[in-house]
């Protein structure tokens, strides 16, 4: 099965990063996935998925949780304001935290609620126009902002540009962590994930490689 030999190719890379077996945790992409295969990987023991949109979330996940309990869901999509209140109702973690509006949002919802899911910042490390992303020069900022927020910022986030060498972004988004005492990088997905293990990913996020080719009818 595709996912036996994914999280194979894990332990491999994290034994020769050094690092302990099951240190790093497999997000599986199941976006725009149809639910046989979603339901196959969950039967295969897999417990951590992730999301890109919140109404395909709300539509697939609260019976699926019901039916595979102690299942975690995760939104690494783009988080649109106006759906802050679902999310955090929906995920365990929100790799996605961008912009101040979006922070403030999310620490008065989660004022009012009292739990907070986990929270990545994602770093735009190309510094990309068309990419979602605090720029790696503000970064410091945004984190500090965030935490005076009482916003438990636990982990970065990055997508490297396509068609350039990830090591590079990957380097920088371990070095923005180390200086801001933040614990967990989400980096890699199917093409590049190894890399990303080998420079201090702690969350790896594969969808077709475990999947297959997604339906988008």
């Amino acid at each position: 099965m595709a996912l036996a030999d994914i999280k194979a190719r894990i332990a491999a890379a994290e034994r020769a990063a050094g690092r302990p077996e099951g240190s790093v945790a497999l997000i599986a992409v199941s976006k725009i996935q149809p639910l046989d295969r979603v339901v196959s990987v969950l039967e295969a023991g897999h417990s951590v998925f992730g999301e890109n949109y919140v109404q395909e979330a709300a539509g697939k996940w609260p019976d699926l949780r019901a039916r595979f309990p102690g299942t975690k869901v995760h939104m690494i999509g783009p988080l649109q304001t106006n759906k802050a209140k679902t999310a955090l109702e929906l995920f365990d973690a929100i790799h996605t935290l961008d912009r101040p509006s979006l922070a403030e949002k999310l620490s008065r919802l989660v004022q009012a609620r009292g739990v907070a899911p986990e929270l990545f910042v994602q770093v735009n490390t190309g510094s990309e126009p068309q990419k979602a992303g605090v720029l790696p020069e503000d970064a410091d900022g945004f984190i500090a902002a965030c935490r005076l927020l009482d916003l438990p910022v636990t982990g970065l986030m990055c997508i490297p540009p396509d068609g350039e060498d990830s090591a590079p972004h990957f380097r920088m988004l371990a070095e923005i962590a180390e200086r801001n005492g933040v614990s967990a990088l989400s980096m890699g997905m199917s093409s590049d994930f190894e890399v990303a293990i080998a420079h201090g990913a702690t969350h790896v996020r594969v969808g077709s490689a475990i999947f297959g080719a997604r339906v988008t009818a």
